[in-house]
Parts: structure tokens; C-alpha cells; sequence
């Protein structure tokens, strides 16, 4: 495996050195100025929209409702990187690299509503539902069918194949941690349960997911909060060693503020996913009546992912003497929260990240399974597919820590690459979007999309041109 071990590394290096760091940072802060700080003053509207049941087309019942499409992406977002990623974030770049974590989030909260509204916008019909995202709106946005070809087997390669493999690695390690359960049985096992629900289609995702997310994530918090409540006293000078850590002030654990920056912005990418090209395909299938509706509620999900939960775990692990163990990755939070709450938390995490990282591997099968059907609608390559992402759950599970990790960081960063350039030159659709939407909201309306409102959009699959009334 030397060859590929070399060829991951060439990859990285080239990647993540500068390219991808000034393209995430760089573009995020333009589609916050882009879009009036959407992130942010449209804070509470994510919110009323979440709990919203009028958000669907009258009368129209296909595709899955809001609510289930951002499950999905949270099925996917809510994983191994909040539990996982954060350890090996702090391991490897210092307590600082929360602070870059946070940053990407918060900007990166600009781009998700970006990428995900053009997903809405370019999104086709099918037989279920709805289908969509970059591969889509690459294609009909700008013509280029074979860049949207390129996008499809990127996301296929990385959330179907090497992101579940990380999820199935970090499962065996923690129950290997926790149980001195044997790794390969439990890869045997898992892929078997995969195997079970990723032949159930997009409606079964969407209803596990809807189940599983809530429950798990609602769980995690509450452990959190308690472990906060009995540190409270220590929690300021945690934020302040993030702080001095994020810009030098402090060397620690991995020092200086390159480390820290670059592996807060690769686990807080591989965390909350913004301006990646991922989420998209999940809003996508969403029955809204307005593509900014989804863009708001997929933004949300970037703070919900990074600036709550991976606080939450960043915290603990820091108000813990493990981080300067040499741990890494899951056994990490492991460490961390058994001092904090006694050695039963071992067990816990490893319970938790069983559901939290199972449930990722089904949204991440989706992501892959909507762009099989973009390139070309084959049951045999969908059967192929499913096959192989059940041969790579069973290659995690017993596969080294760092080759998973770094097969990720791989083709992340390709995929964020090329999704980051489309909907840079799309992106003023999604500015117009979101301008009828504010102004239909301004005139006591429940917003409508209508293609014709935002000037250069024709010919959408979904989205009609014109209003009923003007075509009497």
C-alpha cells in the first residue's frame, strides 16, 4: 500500500497547503458579503422554517418534506466528524483548531445556502420525487455535462466509498476500545445492517434518518451540557486557550497556527460539509415552494453540526487532561469523557458513535446514489454501487486510522474544489433567489418561486415560468 499511502499524501499536500484554505475562506466571505450576511439576519426565519409545515407546493406530494431533506444531510453531517474529527483536530493542530472550525462554520453557513438554493433551482422530477445537486446544476447551469460527470464520481467515490469507510472505522475502533470487541466480526456485522437498509430506497433513509438523528444528537447534548455545568468554572479559560491557540499566542499540543489551521478547516469541512457539494443532493429532493426555503434550513444545519455539537465534544475534550495524552480520533473522546463522567463512558461513546456514524453511512449512500442516476440509470450500476459501498463499510472496519482519514481529506477537498466553482459562477441565481424571497416575505407573503423573477433563469425542469394567474 506504499504507492497509495504516497499518491494520498502528494494529493493532500497539493490541496490543502493553500489552495483549498483561501477557496473556502476566500469564497465564504464573499458569499456572506453576496448575500446581506444571510447567515445571520435571516438567523431566526432558519428556524420558524424548520418547524414550518407550509413550506411545500400546495397540493404537491412528492419528494420528502423539508424537515426529512435536512435530516438526510444531518444523517451525513452528524457523525464520526463531531466525535472523531474534533479529537483528531485538537490532537493534531492544537486547541486552536477550533477556533478555524468555528470560522468555517460560520461563513461556510453562507456558502451551504448558496449550493444548496441552486440545487432547489436546478432540481429535475423523477418517479419518487425530486433529484438534484452540483452534478445537476453544473450540467444545467453551465452546460457542461461532463463536468457534472466529473462531480457525480467524486461524490460517489467519497461519500459512498471513502467516507463510510471512515465511519466504519471509527465504530470498530471505539467498540474495540470500549468492548475488546474484535474488529473484523463487527465490520461483518455492520456491513450486514447496511446492507439491509441501503436496498430500501430514499424514502427509508429519509424516515430512518428522521428517527435515528434527533435521538442520538438529542442524547449527546445532554451528556454534554452536564459535563459543562460540573467544569463551568473552567469553561472561560478553554475558550481563551482556543483563542491564544488559534493565533499563536499559545504553543500547545501541535503548536503553531499553520497546524491549527489547516486541520481545523479539513475536519470542520469533513464535519459540516458547507460549500463541499454534499448537502445540496439532499435539499434538493425537499417539496418547498421556494428554493430559499431549503437554502435557510440548510444553513442551519451548518451551525447546528459545528458551532453546537463539535463545541460540545471540543469542550470536553479540553476540559480534560486527555487532550495532551497523544491520543487521537475517537479514542480521544473516549479518554476524555470517562474522566469527566467515569470509565462507563467509554461504553457510551462507543454506543453513540454506532448510531451516530451508521446513520451517516446511510445519508452518505444517498449522496452516491442520486449522482449513479445522473450519469446513467442502470440498475446494475446501482447494484454495483451498493455492493461496493458494502465492501468498503467492511474495508474501514478493519483498516488503518490514518489511510481513511486521509482517502477523505483526498477527495473532499476535489469535490469542494470543483463544486466551489460552479456555484461561484451561479451564484447570482441564488442571490436573486433569495432577494424575491425577502421581498415576497416583506409584502406578507408566503413566498412562490417562479423562474421569471430572478432575470437569466429558463427553462428549469421544475419551477415554472410564470404564475397561473398571469397565464389567464
Amino acid at each position: 500500500m506504499d504507492w497509495f499511502v504516497k499518491i494520498l499524501d502528494f494529493g493532500n499536500t497539493v490541496l490543502w497547503s493553500y489552495l483549498l484554505i483561501v477557496m473556502l475562506i476566500g469564497l465564504g466571505l464573499y458569499f456572506t458579503y453576496k448575500t446581506g450576511f444571510v447567515q445571520f439576519k435571516n438567523f431566526l426565519e432558519m428556524f420558524r422554517l424548520l418547524g414550518d409545515k407550509n413550506t411545500a407546493i400546495s397540493g404537491k406530494k412528492k419528494g420528502v418534506s423539508s424537515l426529512s431533506a435536512f435530516f438526510i444531510s444531518a444523517a451525513s453531517r452528524i457523525g464520526t466528524g463531531n466525535l472523531a474529527g474534533v479529537a483528531s483536530a485538537i490532537a493534531l493542530g492544537g486547541p486552536g483548531a477550533i477556533f478555524w472550525m468555528w470560522l468555517i462554520a460560520l461563513i461556510g453557513s453562507a456558502t451551504a445556502f448558496v449550493e444548496s438554493t441552486l440545487a432547489q433551482i436546478y432540481k429535475i422530477n423523477d418517479k419518487e420525487g425530486f433529484r438534484g445537486g452540483p452534478a445537476y446544476y453544473i450540467e444545467k447551469g453551465l452546460k457542461a455535462r461532463w463536468l457534472g460527470i466529473v462531480f457525480a464520481v467524486l461524490i460517489i467515490c467519497c461519500f459512498g466509498l471513502a467516507f463510510n469507510s471512515v465511519q466504519a472505522n471509527t465504530i470498530t475502533f471505539a467498540f474495540n476500545n470500549a468492548f475488546g470487541t474484535d474488529r473484523l466480526m463487527l465490520g461483518i456485522v455492520l456491513a450486514a445492517f447496511v446492507s439491509l437498509v441501503i436496498f430500501g430506497g430514499v424514502k427509508r433513509v429519509a424516515k430512518v434518518s428522521s428517527i435515528v438523528v434527533p435521538i442520538m444528537a438529542a442524547i449527546y447534548l445532554v451528556v454534554a451540557i452536564y459535563v459543562l455545568i460540573i467544569n463551568i468554572t473552567e469553561v472561560p479559560a478553554m475558550f481563551a486557550l482556543i483563542f491564544k491557540s488559534a493565533f499563536g499566542l499559545e504553543q500547545a499540543i501541535g503548536g503553531g497556527v499553520g497546524a491549527a489551521l489547516m486541520m481545523g478547516i479539513k475536519r470542520g469541512l469533513f464535519s459540516n460539509e458547507a460549500g463541499m457539494g454534499s448537502a445540496p443532493n439532499a435539499a434538493a429532493t425537499a417539496n418547498v415552494s421556494h428554493p430559499a426555503k431549503q437554502g435557510f434550513i440548510q444553513s442551519l444545519g451548518v451551525f447546528v453540526d459545528t458551532i453546537i455539537i463539535c463545541s460540545a465534544t471540543a469542550l470536553m475534550i479540553l476540559l480534560s487532561d486527555g487532550f495532551a495524552s497523544g491520543a487521537q480520533g475517537i479514542e480521544l473522546t473516549q479518554l476524555a469523557l470517562s474522566e469527566h463522567i467515569g470509565a462507563w463512558a467509554s461504553s457510551f461513546i462507543a454506543i453513540a458513535i454506532m448510531f451516530f456514524a451508521f446513520s451517516s453511512i446511510i445519508g452518505n449512500y444517498y449522496y452516491g446514489e442520486t449522482n449513479i442516476e445522473f450519469i446513467r440509470s442502470s440498475k446494475t450500476a446501482l447494484f454495483v454501487y451498493r455492493a461496493a459501498v458494502v465492501g468498503m463499510v467492511l474495508f474501514g472496519s478493519v483498516a488503518s486510522l490514518q489511510i481513511v482519514w486521509d482517502m477523505a481529506d483526498l477527495f473532499m477537498g476535489l469535490m469542494a474544489v470543483v463544486n466551489l466553482i460552479a456555484i461561484t459562477l451561479l451564484g447570482k441565481f441564488a442571490f436573486g433567489a433569495l432577494k424575491d424571497y425577502l421581498e415576497q416575505k416583506k409584502a406578507g407573503q408566503d413566498p412562490v418561486f417562479y423562474s421569471k423573477n430572478v432575470e437569466g433563469l429558463r427553462d428549469l425542469d421544475h419551477w415554472k415560468d410564470v404564475s397561473p394567474s398571469e397565464k389567464k
